[in-house]
């Protein structure tokens, strides 16, 4: 970030911005101006990697900062790096903490425990994603379900009802789920709040919502698999 030519940059905060000018006085650049209220959010992200490319092609030293983890829920950082590497540039990303990952610190979750689903929540219920109910799920996104432009303010959350209505076909309207998000900053408290899924409404969410589901039912045994599992390698078929 201190040696590029061009720092761009999509963060949600002004220390961070703050920061990320102080690393690079010349070359840092906001990327925030593509969005525009009701513009599809696509359409930014697309004109983000065109300016991206434009300034790798020119010979640029370029480096770009995501906030949280820039290959989660970051569509520009994923075709930047396809397109640069196609145009026979060299290109990488550096991993960094995503509210999925603060998640299960800040509420204590294991994915090992029951394994985990995730899933973004417009595309849970326009995929007709499944839902194994004895495992953790995780739907991200839950304060801009149903939108696909960008809103400076709040969101329409009109089709929040829809999402519920997917949910209660696996989980008992009474099944308590967290609304959780995660620490913007260092000396700030997350935000976890333990709640029945049918008390869920708009005013509880933020387009900074995750939605935490724990499991509603225990796992189930293949005992034929697990017979096979616990017999000798060679009668397992394992090598």
């Amino acid at each position: 970030m201190r040696v590029a030519d061009k720092l761009l940059y999509l963060v949600a905060d002004p220390i961070a911005e703050q920061m990320i000018h102080q690393f690079n006085p010349g070359g840092a650049e906001s990327l925030y101006g593509f969005y525009r209220e009701g513009k599809d959010r696509l359409d930014s992200y697309n004109e983000m990697v065109e300016a991206i490319m434009e300034h790798v092609r020119s010979g640029a030293k370029t480096c770009v900062a995501f906030y949280g983890h820039p290959g989660v829920f970051v569509y520009p950082s994923h075709e930047a790096i396809r397109r640069a590497r196609k145009e026979n540039f060299v290109a990488r990303m550096l991993p960094g903490i995503s509210a999925e990952d603060c998640l299960f610190a800040d509420v204590g979750i294991d994915p090992a425990e029951s394994g985990c689903q995730s899933y973004e929540a417009t595309d849970f219920i326009v995929s007709n994603r499944k839902i194994d109910a004895s495992s953790f799920v995780i739907l991200w996104q839950v304060g801009v379900v149903g939108n696909w432009g960008y809103k400076r303010d709040s969101y329409d959350l009109s089709a929040l009802p829809i999402l519920l209505e997917r949910l209660y076909r696996d989980y008992p309207p009474n099944h308590k789920v967290i609304i959780y998000e995660a620490a913007m900053f260092t000396d700030c408290p997350p935000l976890i709040r333990r709640l029945p899924l049918d008390k869920i409404r708009a005013r509880d969410l933020s387009p900074a919502s995750t939605l935490f589901i724990p499991p509603s039912r225990p796992t189930t045994r293949d005992s034929k698999l697990c017979g096979r599992l616990m017999a000798s390698p060679r009668k397992a078929g394992l090598k």
